[in-house]
């Protein structure tokens, strides 16, 4: 654990009471090695005939660690003693870093050891010269040896030479010269570099029988081991792991299985794809005896392998439940050393500790085998997961992601990147219900689970239009998280009229819910209901009122060219949907007609034969035609029963005080339906525009009480009294002689909103405005009225209806204070408008 990956190892050489700091060099030339896997395990090799070595082979180490930088430092001491026996005639060791062999002659064994130069401080002065065969001679003194990269030492019976790294020889082969005698020894050393031969599975190691120069005469092999790591393994071992040893006339051939617990994985990415390697060292160990000298020689070969890098594409598996709504995903498999770092969705990285505070549950998932996935869990209601409608129903979510991975410990990062997508019939459409009253469609919206993203029109004046902001202040919109409702006055655009009967209308609003993007009708809503609208009135009078209506089956209709019968009875009023007629049972081609004991009268609203506005579907049917009908009992006899008693006394009627109100009001047009509020004065209007004027009584339904104008006059200001002034209604209903453009009073007729029309006056005047020495007053306009409340049992003066005296009010309802009976309103300012300018005179 203390030599964990970003830990510093140094390694010293223990000699009696001397420390000596290994560097790479010194080591490579005293016959020490080390091997460390990536993960920081690490093991150390020294050489039975190394630099510090006794002669019982007894080994000391110094392991000095370094957990951060050079400030904390740990340090372990190692001694070991190894006995090694018997010694063959020759002893040949290839190392990783090195190769060593040793041949006894006359006592003295030549020990050749690539990578490493000793110290020849036992017998400096014993080497004479060095004759290197490359393969061509090339003799050196000891000191150019050294210096070339070659050194050798002596010891009381023993030769030693050794070669120096970077030196491309695989074999070597050196004869050397003893400066006392004439001593020379030749000695050769040989190691394997290659014989590799990989599958998916197996590693086949093929070592030469005949290594050159080792054997130049026939040989027999006396034993072949096989080992891991130095180490030999005994038979049953080697079955255990299905370890092979085995020896053809050429070679011998060592298979070790890919993926075998001596070794182990690494992963890699290289170009950010992710592959693998399989490590491991065997050890090949011979002893063969040469016929012709009967010497040994004891070859031993301790030779890492790697693989070549194996791709290893991680797989994303899958897992997803559609019903629970939440993608559920496995990535592997993958090693050890590598770690999940990030996610990147379609607009941000996450950290996998920022999925899991998302919820979106990394896990890391190990198995037996040290192997690895990952799995993650990400709802479809994230707002990572994108979302798209193949049709209005159903949902399909897609999650494109790209995993973070990092190789450890080198910190090699490579990408992996996944797209998950599946799809659920979830989408919960909106709906539309709606209900009416005796005056209003109301219609409320539910939001679906999209909530709304979709657009709402109706059919408007004909025409389909978008509910805007326009429309739903129009229509009182109010909304909320759940849903939005409508409140359609059955006389507004938006309601189609269908039917029209004599006491009803059925009106019909349409209603489309559509989702813009790909115009997917959501929803489709039609509601009809009657509404109470009386079209024809007859009265005792012999006068008649008759509304007609412009119904959805005459869309091309225009109200105000209709007539009755005789085409000069034109409508009182017209719009774009009614025509309103008042005539006398007398007139405009009523027929009559008599049944029994009823008086028929019948009339026709219809098209003129003769106009140009209107199309017709032939020469004698009109494209609109309303009948008219009143009925009337020519002998009516009511029987009433009742009961005289003598009274006491006369009654008398107790008096009383209360208040009457009565306004005035600017109406927007001839029909007196739609009135000025107070936000929207001043009213601007155009020169010789009409202005249409109601004086109406409030609160009182009693028939009796009738509104009669005595007086009305505008002013340049809202004082009443103020100069200079105009009059507009003088003496009750005469107009002023002394004007150009006389005042014009409108009738009133009972409808929904009048009950008693007796209560209510209408005029209109033509929009003027005052001059003063020939110049133009562009000021505001005012109009007041003094209105009189009559008795219409007792009309008498002004409550005669005649241009009598106003100050003869013999029969009016006149309490003791003539102010009480007298009512003063006003209305305005109206605005001249710039263009057009003219002026009364």
């Amino acid at each position: 654990k203390t030599l964990a990956v970003g830990s510093q190892l140094e390694i010293d050489a223990i000699d009696g009471t001397d420390i000596i700091p290994l560097s790479h060099t010194l080591a490579a030339q005293c016959g020490y090695s080390i091997e460390s896997d990536p993960w920081g395990n690490t093991k150390v090799f020294a050489s039975l005939l190394g630099c510090y070595a006794d002669v019982v082979f007894t080994f000391g180490l110094r392991l000095r660690m370094y957990r951060d930088g050079l400030s904390e430092q740990v340090k372990h001491d190692v001694t070991e003693t190894c006995s090694y026996s018997p010694w063959a005639s020759q002893e040949i060791l290839c190392d990783r870093n090195y190769m060593e062999g040793g041949v006894q002659y006359f006592g003295v064994e030549l020990i050749d050891q690539a990578l490493v130069i000793c110290s020849v401080a036992v017998a400096p002065n014993g080497i004479w010269k060095m004759t290197f065969h490359t393969p061509d001679p090339k003799v050196m003194l000891l000191t150019d040896a050294q210096r070339a990269g070659y050194g050798a030492m002596m010891t009381q019976t023993r030769l030693v030479i050794r070669k120096v790294a970077g030196v491309p020889m695989e074999v070597v082969s050196v004869s050397t010269y003893y400066k006392l005698g004439s001593l020379i020894v030749d000695s050769a050393a040989a190691c394997p570099t290659g014989g590799v031969v990989f599958t998916d599975k197996v590693i086949t190691w093929h070592v030469p029988r005949r290594i050159t120069p080792l054997i130049s005469s026939a040989v027999k092999i006396l034993e072949t081991h096989m080992g891991i790591y130095g180490q030999r393994l005994d038979k049953t071992k080697m079955a255990a792991r299905h370890y092979k040893l085995s020896v053809t006339e050429s070679h011998v051939v060592i298979e070790i299985p890919v993926g075998s617990p001596d070794g182990y994985y690494k992963s890699h990415a290289p170009d950010y794809a992710y592959h693998i390697t399989y490590t491991i060292e065997p050890m090949l160990e011979l002893l063969w005896r040469a016929e012709n000298t009967q010497a040994d020689t004891r070859y031993k070969v301790l030779f890492p392998i790697t693989t070549p890098l194996m791709p290893r594409p991680p797989h994303v598996i899958d897992n997803t439940v559609h019903e629970q709504s939440v993608f559920d995903i496995l990535l592997g498999i993958f090693l050890h050393d590598v770690e999940l770092m990030n996610i990147t969705f379609t607009t941000r990285v996450l950290t996998v500790a920022e999925c899991n505070a998302r919820g979106f549950d990394v896990q890391e998932h190990h198995f037996a085998n040290g192997s690895k996935t990952f799995s993650i869990r990400v709802p479809f209601s994230d707002e990572l997961v994108l979302k798209r409608n193949p049709d209005p129903l159903t949902t399909v979510y897609v999650l494109p992601l790209v995993f973070g991975l990092l190789v450890l410990p080198d910190q090699t990062p490579f990408p992996h990147p996944a797209e998950l997508e599946a799809s659920r019939e979830d989408v919960v459409l909106p709906t539309i219900t709606g209900s009416c009253d005796q005056e209003n469609f109301y219609f409320s919206v539910k939001y679906g689970s999209q909530q709304d993203n979709f657009q709402t029109v109706m059919l408007h004046a004909g025409s389909w239009r978008e509910l805007d902001i326009e429309l739903a202040k129009l229509y009182s919109l109010t909304d909320n998280s759940t849903h939005f409702s409508i409140v359609v006055p059955f006389t507004a655009p938006a309601a189609a009229f269908e039917l029209v009967h004599f006491k009803s209308i059925r009106a019909r609003v349409d209603l489309l819910l559509l989702e813009m993007l790909n115009m997917w009708q959501l929803a489709d809503f039609s509601l009809a209901c009657y509404f109470p609208l009386t079209t024809t009135e007859c009265y005792a009078n012999g006068t008649v009122t008759a509304l007609a209506v412009k119904v959805e089956s005459v869309s091309n209709l225009n109200p105000e060219y209709l007539t009755l019968r005789d085409q000069s009875c034109k409508p009182a009023f017209s719009n774009d949907r009614f025509a309103f007629f008042s005539f006398k049972l007398n007139s405009c081609g009523t027929t009559r007609t008599f049944f029994d004991n009823v008086m028929v009268y019948e009339n026709e609203i219809a098209l003129p034969y003769n106009t140009g506005q209107q199309s017709r579907k032939g020469p004698f049917t009109p494209e609109y035609r309303h009948t008219i009908s009143c009925y009337y009992l020519l002998n009516y006899t009511k029987t009433m029963a009742f009961r005289a008693s003598p009274r006491s006394t006369n009654p008398v009627a107790d008096p009383g005080v209360g208040h009457l109100v009565v306004q005035i009001r600017l109406s927007q047009d001839s029909s007196y339906a739609l009135f000025y509020h107070s936000g929207d004065y001043p009213v601007e209007k155009y020169l010789r525009q009409p202005l249409y004027f109601e004086v109406e009584l409030m609160q009182s339904t009693d028939p009796q009480i009738e509104v009669v104008l005595e007086n009305c006059w505008a002013t340049l200001h809202k004082d009443r009294t103020s100069l200079p002034s105009w009059d507009l209604i003088i003496d009750g209903y005469c107009e002023n002689p002394d004007d150009l453009y006389l005042t014009v009073f409108h009738p009133v007729v009972a409808d929904t909103r009048i009950q008693v029309p007796a209560h209510i006056k209408r005029f209109s005047i033509k929009m003027f405005t005052f001059t003063k020495d020939d110049a133009v007053l562009k000021e505001q306009l005012f109009v007041h009225c003094d209105a009189v409340l009559c008795d219409t049992t007792k009309p008498d003066g002004i409550c005669s209806g005649q241009c009598a005296n106003a100050l003869r009010y013999a029969n009016s309802l006149r309490p003791t204070d003539a102010s009480q009976y007298k009512k003063q309103i006003s209305s305005g300012p109206v605005l001249l408008s710039d263009s057009n300018l003219f002026w009364k005179i």
